[in-house]
């Protein structure tokens, strides 16, 4: 079974930490027990899982640089069955703490052989570069997700990920695999949008989700209010995308079938957890 999932994408701005809380959310509401782990020194997906960053005295900084065991890091979030590892802008400063260490790339993965049978999915959520944080992350997941905007720019730089994908690959970590490319912030009135998903399903086959994430506002107002928009508004358009890429997520990657919690929603009642 996969379960470390690393959400990769060397160009800012493609929905990367909005996949992440949001996907992580639809499986948490399936019982699935789930864990996010900011790899960004922006922080943006711990204040969009409500984690207040001044109060926050232990990060992913300690976690790669200092190596405290990552229970004593972990912390539970509003929403049930769904915890983080927060980030805080020291992580900025790792990469050049670990260049001078032996097996500088294995830092993370050392640390999650400690926790992955604790939980069901790992959501590694990486910077948008392609530094030793981000390495470290690819050599510590199963399967790399990858965010990707339905715009020109967004595949102009696909092809240098796909190739440090190869390479740590090759290198570092023999089955690392992509496991799925969700589109993003698709505009369907554009002819350029529909070209973008042409190519990429044309490209990626089976791997790419089926279901598109559409623009939202409320995608982007969400992380202010510390939801994901799968709670702060579930009837928007892009939240119920977001709830349909969970259950592909869930049936792509679970071992169990989690038929049996996402029924519900045919009867109108939501799939997510209420915060507690």
């Amino acid at each position: 079974m996969k379960k470390i999932f690393a959400f990769c994408n060397q160009k800012g701005g493609v929905g990367k930490t909005t996949s992440v809380i949001n996907v992580a959310a639809v499986l948490a509401g399936m019982n699935h027990k789930v864990l996010v782990i900011d790899m960004d020194a922006q922080a943006n997906c711990t204040s969009g899982l409500g984690q207040e960053k001044p109060a926050i005295e232990s990060t992913t900084y300690q976690l790669l640089v200092e190596n405290i065991h990552p229970n004593e890091i972990i912390r539970k979030t509003d929403f049930e069955n769904l915890s983080i590892v927060p980030s805080s802008a020291d992580l900025s400063g790792a990469e050049i703490e670990l260049i001078s260490r032996d097996r500088r790339e294995y830092q993370l993965r050392s640390q999650m052989e400690k926790i992955v049978n604790d939980f069901d999915f790992i959501f590694l959520d990486c910077p948008p570069s392609l530094g030793l944080i981000t390495i470290n992350s690819l050599v510590a997941c199963d399967c790399v997700i990858i965010p990707l905007q339905c715009e020109y720019y967004a595949l102009e730089g696909l092809g240098q990920l796909l190739h440090t994908i190869q390479l740590v690959k090759s290198n570092l970590s023999p089955e690392l695999e992509v496991g799925g490319v969700l589109l993003t912030m698709a505009d369907f009135r554009t002819n350029l949008t529909q070209q973008v998903i042409e190519e990429v399903n044309g490209y990626f086959k089976e791997k790419v989700f089926r279901t598109i994430i559409p623009r939202s506002v409320k995608l982007s107002e969400a992380p202010s209010f510390g939801k994901p928009a799968v709670l702060y508004d579930p009837h928007n358009r892009g939240s119920k995308c977001y709830l349909e890429v969970g259950k592909e997520f869930a049936e792509r990657f679970s071992m169990r079938h989690p038929a049996q919690d996402v029924s519900r929603e045919t009867q109108g009642q939501e799939t997510v957890s209420q915060p507690s």
